[in-house]
């Protein structure tokens, strides 16, 4: 392009310059999305080409023939720079073939414009024969020096083809059509309690939204509708920074306790000393310096929904007074005489496979079935690629106003990054990369991705950390297996172990582990 002068330009250069920007664009959009924009905008003109050529032809009130349609596509492709022509017409398969690409050879580099020829040849298709399938068996996008395009017409003998199906139906985007709605409930939903929970808050707090644009996340958003009406316990598995919270507030919001409170936990933020009587509360003069009456978490969300986070951090006493509360629906506090009834929706989440926890003996069974009644696992950020378009654009709205700065979009060179980036911390590490990078731009787009990469390189590289964090690994969950099995015996754990008790114990202090939960 740089070697042209404006004296080489012709209509069809430039609306091939259009497509080919249009093309860098969209991909900001996402694959699925890229090509749902490109087939839409195809469907579109191949129904004005068709009628162009109606027009011409006067060919206006009746469906066209194998003929007609071979005329249609070949002249309205050779007419924008191609050299299309019919290789075999039979009565189930069109076969065209091409040796010039409209799109010049830019097009090797966006192989996905052969969808456009495949929407335009299909839509027009179907219309007209009630069925097609698009097979681009050869194309020059992908280097194969050729093009070769085969139009199957009837679905019987085009069950084992590869291809594209078209149908002439008015009803193609109803699923799509219905989840919109399902998104658009659910997010209305979680508005409605934050504007509520909020009100006094509305400029320091943002709308709670969730992202949905990949197959998987749309299948938790329709797991979502099923179960949130239901009074059955959930557990919500998947890695940290998926979004979890986020997850259990939708269910809260589509359920019949949304006008209720949603309390959130995150069990393993609360020191083990006081994990019980912040969960389940405690009366006056139960131990030093209980003063007064305290209501736990479970009192205070009564009638509606309580999220504990990290539940795989709960002691086991704490899992045992949880187990009850599921099972007898009432609590006693700590040092209290009178038992408590409760009516809440348990919702818990991990970012541990807590089945294993349960076969090491380190979570309660029953518990585990208890919670467990339906799971939902999140996908994590490297699973939804086809997020990434919408969450990007999100997170930069939300922290421009928060930054007060005018940044609207990431480069084309940014979003391959964020497109080839694992993303271990999933959205969360999404949002700190993101609003690192905007403090330090200047204009309206983000044109440097500062990803905190060294660190994970160098750890990943270090034998030595990685063997010290594996032994640890090992030694904790053998140790806490242990005392399990020796009701905390120190003397039986050091024998077993053949080392000394005060050996032992240093490792105990190390891990943070007490060794008093698990004596009788």
């Amino acid at each position: 392009m740089s070697n042209l002068s404006l004296s080489d330009l012709t209509p069809n250069l430039f609306l091939q310059t259009f497509i080919l920007e249009l093309m860098h664009a969209s991909e900001q959009l996402g694959k699925e999305q890229s090509q749902q924009l490109i087939e839409q905008i195809a469907k579109t003109a191949g129904c004005f080409f068709e009628e162009v050529y109606r027009s011409e032809t006067g060919k206006q009130n009746t469906a066209l023939n194998t003929e007609s349609y071979i005329e249609l596509i070949l002249g309205l492709k050779n007419n924008i720079g191609g050299n299309f022509s019919l290789s075999a017409s039979q009565q189930d398969c069109i076969k065209v073939s091409n040796s010039c690409c409209p799109f010049g050879e830019k097009v090797t580099n966006f192989p996905e414009l052969c969808r456009m020829t495949s929407s335009v040849f299909g839509g027009i298709a179907a219309r007209n024969f009630g069925y097609a399938k698009v097979e681009i068996a050869k194309s020059i996008a992908r280097n194969d020096g050729c093009c070769e395009v085969y139009i199957h017409l009837n679905p019987e003998a085009a069950k084992n083809r590869p291809g594209i199906e078209y149908q002439d139906s008015r009803n193609d985007n109803t699923e799509n059509k219905d989840f919109d709605t399902l998104h658009s409930k659910i997010e209305k939903s979680m508005l409605d309690i934050w504007r509520k929970q909020s009100k006094k808050q509305v400029k320091k707090n943002q709308p709670p939204i969730i992202i949905a644009t990949s197959e998987m996340m749309k299948k938790v958003l329709q797991s979502i509708e099923i179960i949130a009406p239901t009074s059955v316990t959930i557990l919500i598995e998947g890695q940290t920074g998926v979004g979890k919270e986020l997850v259990a507030r939708a269910i809260h919001a589509m359920s019949e306790r949304s006008n209720n409170p949603f309390i959130p936990i995150n069990c393993g933020a609360i020191p083990e000393s006081l994990m019980e009587s912040v969960l389940f509360g405690h009366e006056k003069g139960a131990f030093t310096g209980a003063v007064e009456v305290h209501q736990g978490f479970f009192e205070r969300a009564e009638g509606g929904s309580l999220f504990l986070d990290e539940v795989d951090s709960l002691s086991p006493a704490a899992q045992t007074r949880l187990l009850r509360v599921i099972q007898e629906g009432e609590l006693e506090r700590i040092g209290g005489k009178h038992t408590i009834n409760v009516d809440l929706r348990i919702l818990s989440a991990t970012n541990v496979n807590l089945s294993e926890k349960v076969e090491q003996g380190l979570f309660r069974k029953d518990l585990y079935y208890r919670i467990n009644v339906v799971k939902l696992d999140i996908p994590s950020l490297k699973d939804r690629p086809s997020d990434l378009p919408d969450l990007v654009k999100l997170i930069l709205q939300r922290i421009s106003d928060k930054h007060h700065k005018k940044v609207e979009s990431v480069s084309r060179e940014v979003m391959q990054k964020i497109r080839a980036y694992h993303w271990p911390g999933n959205v969360r590490e999404l949002e700190n990369t993101l609003e690192r990078s905007l403090l330090f731009t200047k204009g309206s787009e983000v044109t440097e991705l500062m990803l905190d990469i060294q660190t994970s390189k160098g750890k990943q590289n270090n034998w030595k950390q990685l063997k010290a964090q594996a032994i640890d690994e090992v030694e904790q969950t053998f140790l806490k297996q242990a005392l399990l099995e020796y009701q905390g015996n120190i003397g039986e754990i050091a024998t077993r172990m053949e080392l000394s008790t005060r050996a032992v114990y240093n490792k105990l202090n190390k891990y943070k582990i007490n060794p008093d939960r698990y004596r009788n």
